[in-house]
């Protein structure tokens, strides 16, 4: 690897040669990397794998047809996504900088956001109303400060912190193909970003997005980000995995602190107790990332170049062929990942309100909005819950869900 080289633009033929390579199966960023490496550029590469198939090395590859990269190729137009190299001057310095980068993404939107310093805000997609709110109430002040606000497109907190930055810079990354969003009901929603701030996906078009993929968007994420902030998060959540991803990758976590009579707070107080910092408010985030925001994550030195290196036989490793994404819809689709098993939107009023609650106090306002429902239908189902001993109100006009 040659240190200190620029970013150059790849033509449209050489795009497509990249976009061929990343799409043959069984190969993923790792052995993307070590190909380009060895043979100069993924053209050159293209026309060596048939032999290297042949002898029959590392995992079983399959080649990507030609036409097939050339339909997905006019799709993204048709869509009017796209498509940025990991060496060209538009892809994100800080993803750049992790290990085993997106050799290619699609991008819907404003390409210009993904230069500037992001903060990723996640958790619980079953999310309470007051973690919605501090949600809601972060996002808002690291737009007003200047960060970009990223996160995964999921129910719940992530859709919070996208709701809450569309007017100051939101990015969103999905685990499936620009053109299969999940999940659905989050469809106006990825159309807003497309016109207000941007969405971004490495995945084919036409993927629908699987259980294993959703680590490896949440690697995305946080790899995007100067710092990754946790609201809500149960000991399983898959929001723990990226506050994983984001610590592997050197960078700074958060974890908003909850009830420990709260199940959805449990993997947030696990992070403190294991060393991430505390979160209380906006300014506990500024303090860190500003200085890191003004140092810049631009490392072009880490950008690959050609190695006379012989080609390694062991490339294909069972990690990087996790980060390949198999053929569809020949290969049978793996367990969905883990959600609700209603949106909120499903939910009778009284189910939507008794989901909010926890036992952290939470403004009836607050509860209002998180909820859609209307001040007289809150009112009314507060009264029922205070009855039945469910809720305890306290001052400030908040309630609390008696554990």
């Amino acid at each position: 690897m040659k240190q200190g080289a620029e970013p150059r633009r790849l033509t449209a033929e050489q795009k497509l040669d990249w976009l061929h390579l990343i799409r043959c199966e069984n190969i993923g960023p790792r052995t993307f990397a070590a190909l380009i490496q060895r043979y100069g550029d993924a053209g050159a590469a293209l026309r060596a794998l048939p032999d290297l198939i042949r002898q029959g090395k590392g995992r079983p590859v399959v080649m990507a047809s030609r036409d097939a990269v050339l339909r997905e190729w006019d799709q993204a137009e048709r869509l009017g996504a796209r498509l940025i190299a990991r060496i060209e001057p538009d892809y994100p310095a800080s993803l750049r900088a992790i290990d085993s980068p997106p050799p290619l993404i699609f991008v819907r939107g404003d390409v210009a956001l993904l230069q500037k310093p992001m903060v990723a805000l996640v958790g619980s997609r079953n999310a309470s109303a007051a973690g919605l709110a501090m949600t809601e109430r972060l996002a808002r002040g690291l737009g007003a400060a200047g960060y970009v606000v990223v996160s995964g497109l999921a129910r719940g907190i992530d859709a919070c912190a996208h709701r809450a930055s569309l007017a100051t810079g939101a990015v969103g990354v999905l685990a499936g193909g620009l053109d299969k969003p999940y999940p659905p009901e989050n469809l106006a929603l990825i159309d807003q970003m497309a016109e207000r701030g941007a969405v971004i996906s490495e995945m084919p078009f036409g993927y629908e997005p699987r259980g294993r993929d959703f680590p490896r968007r949440n690697r995305v994420v946080s790899g995007l980000s100067l710092a990754t902030v946790v609201v809500e998060a149960a000991r399983r959540s898959g929001s723990l995995i990226t506050a994983n991803f984001a610590q592997d990758q050197g960078r700074e976590v958060f974890a908003v602190p909850g009830s420990p009579l709260d199940p959805r707070a449990e993997g947030t107080n696990d992070l403190i107790r294991g060393g991430a910092l505390l979160c209380a408010s906006v300014q506990d985030i500024v303090d860190v990332v500003a200085p890191l925001a003004a140092r810049g994550a631009t490392r072009y030195d880490l950008l690959f170049e050609p190695d006379p290196a012989p080609y390694d036989e062991t490339l294909w490793d069972e990690w990087d062929a996790e980060l390949a994404p198999a053929a569809q819809p020949e290969v049978a689709p793996l367990a969905p990942p883990r959600e609700p098993a209603q949106s909120t939107d499903d939910l009778s009023p009284h189910e939507r309100i008794e989901r909010l609650l926890g036992p952290a106090p939470v403004a009836v306002d607050d509860l209002a909005r998180a909820s859609g429902c209307s001040a007289g239908e809150i009112r009314l189902i507060l009264q029922e819950l205070e009855i039945e001993g469910r809720i305890e109100r306290q001052s400030g006009d908040r309630v609390a869900l008696i554990s």
